[in-house]
């Protein structure tokens, strides 16, 4: 059974590394075309709104990305996987809600209030743009991991990877040519409205095309969804924060430049989470349904091999990026390797977020939420106090220690408290 378990994760693993990789080198070129083509003041824009709706869409999914996972887990388990549909549809009413709620508060806060913060003219007119395309990044997003959810990993990752900035980079080569660059960040917003539509499209088939042999049927309440998807709500939003928080100070401290050249150097350090984030992909519901059969041999059996496969695939990609970090950044432009020094300050975090394993996944899908948000709060806290004190006299590099330092110390933690409560290990061994 063992190796039968290990041969099927090597497997899935791997498939959805190969499309992560395809996914990484779309982005790959599609940040070489924005900025070689494209001024870094537009590229830091898009940037901004990037990681502003990434920040937002941890509130408005409430969680419900991680949620519908997780019941896909316990469903199976229960033999009651049917009752996926009615659970969909309540997240897409929850979803609607509060995209609704965020875009009514932004509508009572002033124009000059949110300028005079990032002290920046443009900044009102990037967060009203990404408001107005939060429905639509939201519903993606909760769609590509329904999709998973219904056991269509690849079609899920096929979204997750290649489709989900295939429109943007298209309509950026367009803008290019039509010689109407100011409409980038816009078409970043189209590109999620095509998306939203498709993908809900192939949930909808899905739903009502698949036959699901169910013994018993569970009904869950839409306050029963709430309290399982709020704390991995909080946990999102602490992550998402802890991920993008940094460029919205550099946006308040520095310059749209600024953010270019260091998002860049983000994008090449988080390849290296390719093989967690692969293998998370393939265990996150297996972790549900096995700690919910309570199979602990198994359990640490498959937290042990899927940490050994993240580290054998992640340490050449580490090397390679650190021995040739300079060239590399140079490839999108002279002025970017002045971001080197903050791209080896997060490839280390990255090595560390390699050999510790899926720490926050287990916490998350062993219904360990609160504690886990516990962790990420205080990470966030750190976060932030790092980068209010290191940004206005470090830059860039300021933004990397913050970043790296915050996000060790939560993995580290994370990784203690699982083999305190489990005497599971995630770290390699």
């Amino acid at each position: 059974m063992l190796l039968m378990l290990n041969s099927k994760l090597i497997k899935n693993s791997l498939n959805v590394l190969l499309l992560r990789v395809s996914g990484v080198a779309l982005m790959f070129f599609l940040s070489l075309f924005l900025t070689n083509f494209y001024s870094a003041n537009l590229v830091g824009q898009y940037d901004f709104v990037r990681s502003t709706i990434m920040i937002l869409s941890g509130f408005s999914l409430l969680g419900t990305n991680q949620a519908i996972i997780y019941y896909s887990g316990v469903l199976t388990s229960n033999n009651s996987f049917g009752s996926i549909k009615s659970i969909y549809f309540k997240m897409v009413s929850l979803v609607f809600i509060t995209c609704s709620f965020l875009y009514i508060l932004f509508l009572l806060v002033s124009e000059d209030f949110i300028n005079q913060i990032f002290n920046k003219p443009e900044s009102y007119r990037l967060i009203e743009i990404s408001i107005q395309g939060l429905l639509f990044y939201t519903i993606t997003m909760l769609n590509i991991d329904t999709i998973r959810a219904l056991k269509k990993t690849v079609v899920s990752e096929l979204f997750r990877n290649l489709f989900r900035y295939t429109p943007f980079f298209l309509f950026s080569i367009i803008l290019y040519l039509i010689d109407t660059p100011e409409d980038l960040v816009i078409w970043f917003i189209y590109g999620f409205l095509l998306l939203c539509i498709v993908s809900t499209a192939v949930v909808f088939f899905t739903l009502f095309n698949k036959d699901f042999p169910d013994t018993s049927t569970k009904e869950y309440s839409t306050k029963e969804i709430v309290n399982t998807s709020y704390p991995m709500a909080l946990s999102a939003i602490s992550y998402f924060l802890m991920q993008s928080v940094d460029v919205l100070f550099l946006g308040a401290f520095d310059s749209f430049e600024s953010i270019a050249y260091y998002s860049v150097a983000v994008k090449l350090a988080t390849v290296t989470s390719l093989a967690l984030i692969s293998v998370n992909i393939v265990i996150a519901p297996k972790i549900a349904k096995i700690y919910n059969d309570k199979n602990f041999p198994e359990l640490k059996s498959m937290i042990r091999k899927a940490t050994r496969i993240n580290v054998l695939i992640s340490l050449p990609i580490l090397i390679i990026l650190f021995s040739f970090s300079e060239f590399l950044l140079s490839m999108f432009g002279n002025s970017y390797t002045l971001a080197k020094n903050a791209f080896l300050i997060l490839l280390m975090s990255q090595f560390f977020n390699s050999i510790s394993g899926p720490s926050a996944l287990y916490l998350n899908m062993t219904g360990r939420q609160k504690i886990l948000n516990l962790i990420l709060l205080g990470s966030l806290i750190i976060n932030v106090v790092l980068n209010l004190l290191l940004i206005p006299e470090f830059g860039m590099v300021g933004a990397a220690l913050a970043t790296a330092i915050s996000f060790v110390v939560s993995k580290l933690i994370a990784s203690v408290v699982v083999l305190y409560l489990d005497n599971v290990k995630t770290f390699i061994y």
